[in-house]
């Protein structure tokens, strides 16, 4: 029987993490087939986390390989902060001149311009739910550890690292298309706090 563990992420896991955001990053389904550039949708869904607060990254691993995570920032507007000074400059220099016909598909040009969305501190008060929900978190599970209880666990090992820094909420988005994970959040005490046009905004309180 596979032996799965839950632990801190390293900075050694980094290529796991792109691997894996890569491979659920289509609703939950492998993406791969939508990006010329692998790296892309991880550069901006899992690896500043690794950058910004490690201590709210945890993986999931089975038989020693990372094939899940959990990630977060226990204070969203500083970390949208961080990532507009720190994280997304770099990557905006270097995607600035990305040749179009390397724009595999609209998935793909739409995650590049995300590294070009303004994060800007003033549009906060636009998200009430930040003062309640200050946390998110983003979670990927590869098919290999669905339906064993971990998705579960790595959210209760986070919630239980947020609360040790005394937050009081968490909250994260999930597409319309993705009508298990809306289920499973709901499961898991998640609740609607805004409807977008492209998902649901739920949180959870702590």
């Amino acid at each position: 029987m596979a032996a799965i563990t839950i632990r801190g992420a390293e900075l050694s896991d980094l290529p796991y993490f792109y691997d894996i955001c890569l491979k659920t990053g289509d609703a939950g389904n492998d993406a791969s087939g939508l990006f010329y550039d692998p790296y892309i949708i991880g550069q901006y869904y899992a690896a500043p986390y690794l950058f910004f607060e490690r201590d709210l990254c945890f993986v999931a691993e089975m038989d020693g390989v990372p094939q899940g995570y959990v990630v977060g920032a226990s204070d969203t507007p500083a970390f949208n902060r961080w990532l507009e000074s720190e994280w997304l400059p770099p990557l905006r220099r270097r995607y600035q001149n990305y040749p179009h016909e390397k724009i595999k598909t609209d998935v793909e040009k739409n995650s590049v311009a995300l590294f070009y969305r303004k994060l800007d501190p003033a549009g906060e008060a636009e998200r009430p739910f930040y003062k309640t929900h200050s946390a998110h978190l983003h979670i990927d599970l590869l098919p290999s550890l669905q339906g064993k209880g971990q998705g579960r666990a790595l959210i209760a090992t986070l919630l239980a690292a947020l609360a040790q820094k005394s937050v009081r909420g968490v909250h994260l988005g999930v597409s319309h298309t993705n009508a298990g994970a809306i289920a499973f959040y709901r499961k898991m005490g998640f609740v609607s706090l805004r409807e977008e046009n492209w998902g649901l905004v739920m949180g959870a309180h702590i």
